[in-house]
C-alpha cells in the first residue's frame, strides 16, 4: 500500500536551441538576457530533484556562452541542484562550452560534439571593387580603427593582433572544459583543443561526454518510470510575435545565411 503514495520525482527541464548571441531582430537564438529568467525559474522549483538542459547549438558568441555557463553554475550552487545536460544534433564550440555547465553530459551516438576552438571569418572585396570602379574612402581617429576592413588589403599586424585575441579566447574555453571534465578527459594522442569535432560515440571515448542516451531514457533510469519532467520555456511577448511578421526582408535573409553557414560547419 505504501508504494501507491510514493512521491514521484520531479525534474526541471529547459531547452537551449540555436546560434549563440545576437541573431537578428526577433529570431530564435540563445543569449543571456533571453535565457536568464527561464534558467532562474527552472532552478527555483523547490521540489525538483535536478535540472535537465537540452542543448542544440553550433556555437556563436564566446561572451554569451560564458555568461550562460556561469549563470547555470551559479544557480546550481545556490539551489544545490544537480545539472544534467543532453546534447541533441550539435553541441559544438560555444554550445559545448555551455554543455560543460552540466555535472553530467549525455548525447546521441550521432550527435556532433566538440569544436573547442575560436574562429573568425570574413570576405575580401579589394579586387572586386577595383573591377567595378569603386574607390574605398576610410577616415579614422586611431590607426587601428579600420582593422580587417573587408574592402582594404589585409595587414600582417592586423592578422597578428587578431590571432593574439583568438589565443586568449581559446585559453578561456580550454580552462572551462578542463575545470568541468577534469580527469575524465582522455588526451593521449588526441588534440582535444584543436577545434576538431566528433560524434557522440567518439566523444564518450575522449571523455567529452559521460554516456550515450536521450533525456527520457536517462531520467527514467535515474528517477523511475513515473518521473515528472516540468518544462520551462522562453516566453515570447505578443509584440515580438507581431513585429516578427513584418521584419525587414534583407535583414532576415542576411541572418538566415549567417545561421546556415554556422550550422553547415557540422553538416546540418
Amino acid at each position: 500500500m505504501l508504494s501507491i503514495f510514493k512521491k514521484k520525482k520531479l525534474v526541471s527541464h529547459i531547452k537551449l536551441n540555436g546560434i549563440i548571441g545576437n541573431v537578428g531582430k526577433f529570431r530564435q537564438g540563445i543569449d543571456f538576457s533571453g535565457q536568464e529568467e527561464m534558467i532562474q525559474k527552472a532552478f527555483s522549483l523547490k521540489k525538483a530533484t535536478c535540472v535537465a538542459i537540452s542543448i542544440n547549438s553550433p556555437g556563436g558568441s564566446p561572451v554569451q556562452s560564458h555568461m550562460i555557463y556561469n549563470y547555470i553554475r551559479y544557480q546550481a550552487k545556490k539551489s544545490k541542484k544537480k545539472v544534467i545536460v543532453f546534447a541533441e544534433d550539435v553541441a559544438a564550440s560555444g554550445g559545448y562550452l555551455i554543455a560543460c555547465a552540466g555535472d553530467e553530459i549525455y548525447a546521441n551516438s550521432s550527435s556532433i560534439i566538440g569544436s573547442i576552438g575560436v574562429i573568425y571569418s570574413s570576405f575580401g572585396f579589394t579586387e572586386l571593387i577595383k573591377k567595378v570602379g569603386i574607390e574605398r574612402r576610410v577616415h579614422t581617429a586611431g590607426k587601428n580603427k579600420s582593422t580587417l576592413d573587408p574592402f582594404l588589403d589585409e595587414k600582417k599586424e592586423d592578422i597578428e593582433r587578431l590571432k593574439n585575441i583568438q589565443l586568449d579566447l581559446h585559453q578561456d574555453f580550454i580552462k572551462v572544459v578542463e575545470n568541468s571534465r577534469g580527469s575524465k578527459l582522455k588526451k593521449d594522442g588526441i588534440e582535444l583543443f584543436s577545434g576538431e569535432f566528433w560524434t557522440g560515440h567518439k566523444a564518450k571515448q575522449l571523455g567529452l561526454i559521460d554516456e550515450i542516451g536521450d533525456i527520457n531514457q536517462i531520467l527514467k533510469n535515474k528517477y523511475g518510470d513515473d518521473v515528472v519532467i516540468k518544462k520551462f520555456e522562453k516566453s515570447k511577448s505578443w509584440l515580438s510575435k507581431k513585429l516578427s511578421a513584418s521584419n525587414d526582408q534583407l535583414d532576415k535573409i542576411t541572418n538566415i545565411l549567417d545561421e546556415r553557414s554556422i550550422w553547415q560547419r557540422y553538416g546540418f
